[in-house]
């Protein structure tokens, strides 16, 4: 992950487990060597990766998921970590691992799955929770998550293809992806990319 950032500034890192881990800008190494592993700044279990890391923003809301498809919106002043051990706050278990860290910054939620499905609700109908394993965000018969993407319904929702170029789509247009929250969704509308991803999401 590469993003411009100050010494001064907090980090936070997510993990596949569900936990937050903090530093501080300062905290990491400087000059021109090849870095630290972050295995060596926090406590992280041999199993784990990093699923993103940021700028902390104590203003900010984040959207958290699982592969599994569960999820919740959380306020980022509550997952700053307080050790190296880090900071649990979405609980996973068995195979279900952490994969989304989003800003939660709009009124409707997409998400696609790796079936190719797309489903659209609005962001109140996911609760604000400050640890837990969450509500379902889209059904599955056997698959998993792929990504998630908060959006302003004015705005529309927006993906990036292989080429780079950003489709935006009205929400009036996405009338027949519109529906509640835990509902499997219809496939994707053409045009959307192969990897069934939106693209960067701005953190």
């Amino acid at each position: 992950f590469a993003f411009h950032a100050q010494t001064t500034d907090r980090l936070l890192a997510f993990s596949t487990n569900g936990k937050f881990f903090t530093l501080t800008g300062d905290q990491l190494p400087g000059g021109r060597g090849h870095g630290e592993p972050v295995r060596i700044l926090f406590d992280m279990d041999k199993d784990q990766d990093i699923v993103t890391a940021f700028i902390h923003d104590p203003a900010r809301r984040l959207l958290l998921a699982s592969t599994a498809g569960n999820g919740f919106v959380v306020t980022e002043s509550d997952v700053v970590a307080n050790t190296r051990k880090g900071k649990q706050v979405l609980n996973v278990s068995g195979a279900d691992e952490a994969a989304i860290c989003i800003a939660a910054a709009g009124d409707h939620v997409a998400v696609v799955g790796r079936n190719r499905k797309l489903l659209i609700f609005p962001l109140e109908q996911l609760p604000e929770m400050s640890r837990g394993k969450g509500v379902r965000l889209q059904r599955y018969k056997d698959g998993e998550v792929a990504d998630v993407r908060v959006f302003a319904a004015e705005a529309g929702l927006t993906w990036s293809d292989s080429a780079g170029r950003m489709h935006t789509r009205a929400l009036d247009e996405l009338a027949d992806w519109i529906g509640e929250r835990a509902q499997a969704g219809r496939m994707a509308p053409q045009g959307f990319p192969k990897n069934n991803r939106f693209g960067e999401t701005g953190l």
